[in-house]
């Protein structure tokens, strides 16, 4: 029982104490002080009236309580529906994630199980927010894998199809070939786990490029004001795997090989889920997109 409904339980009591006490003396009053004195009409009505509104008083402490005891039931019901209701979803979530992992093959691919339910998981909740415009595209970076292989997966959701599988870049900071630290800072030169929505493409020093803007709060939303963004770079590219044995890095950006900018960003630009991976307990466990 909750504070509200004690507190009407202990209203409902006292009031109704106080209701059979003055009432008793009302009646006792009747026998032995009318006997001695002969009240106005006035004082008979007033006395009524107050008898009337403890009466009353009762009756409503008596409704408090019921409604307050009712509510909590509603509440507690309501709970347990939320409850179980997310339970249901989260199922729902993982289950469609298992079945899209296992019709496009992505094991052969390097893409761990694992990586792609998180993905997939993020995916959905912003799908659900209405923060995606372009709702059949899922941009996967999976920063698990060296990035000496073609670990940037996307992916129409909708058609069940692996589009593209390139090779994408880490920050300088974050590592070598593997990258192990991120950061959401100001110059830090370090990529930024989490989810981002895609953007506007504009023309830069890298030529055609994609910014993308982080919303997977303390971990990305720096995102825009360290011009982060998808753009295309020389230096990722077999070629420089094959002359210095180690992929090229950038100062944050999710660089990938210039060639692929043309056929890439133009499918996945304006509102489509881009997501790092990298199995950090620290993201997986406080992200707010993940454990909503």
């Amino acid at each position: 029982m909750g504070l509200i409904q004690k507190l009407a339980l202990l209203y409902f009591v006292v009031i109704q104490f106080i209701t059979i006490w003055y009432v008793s003396w009302t009646i006792h009053s009747k026998f032995v002080v009318m006997k001695q004195c002969n009240p106005s009409t006035a004082a008979k009505f007033f006395l009524a009236l107050a008898i009337g509104f403890l009466a009353s008083s009762g009756v409503h402490a008596s409704i408090t309580y019921r409604i307050a005891a009712r509510t909590g039931m509603v509440n507690k019901e309501k709970r347990a529906n939320d409850a179980a209701a997310k339970k249901a979803e989260k199922r729902m979530i993982v289950a469609t994630a298992a079945s899209l992992y296992e019709e496009m093959d992505l094991q052969d691919s390097g893409l761990s199980q694992e990586a792609f339910r998180y993905a997939f998981t993020g995916y959905y909740k912003l799908k659900k927010k209405g923060l995606l415009r372009r709702t059949n595209i899922l941009t996967i970076c999976d920063f698990s894998q060296s990035s000496s292989v073609e670990r940037m997966y996307v992916i129409d959701v909708r058609t069940r199809r692996v589009l593209y599988r390139t090779y994408v870049a880490h920050g300088i900071n974050s590592g070598e070939e593997y990258a192990n630290s991120f950061s959401n800072q100001l110059e830090s030169c370090k990529s930024s786990l989490g989810f981002y929505v895609t953007t506007g493409v504009y023309t830069g020093v890298n030529g055609l490029s994609l910014r993308i803007n982080g919303v997977d709060k303390g971990f990305n939303d720096n995102a825009l004001r360290r011009a982060i963004v998808i753009h295309g770079a020389g230096y990722v590219s077999k070629r420089i795997l094959k002359k210095y044995g180690v992929m090229g890095t950038t100062f944050g950006c999710p660089a990938i090989p210039t060639e692929m900018t043309t056929q890439i960003i133009p499918v996945v630009k304006n509102g489509s889920c881009f997501f790092i991976y990298y199995p950090s307990k620290k993201y997986l466990n406080q992200s707010k997109i993940l454990n909503s």
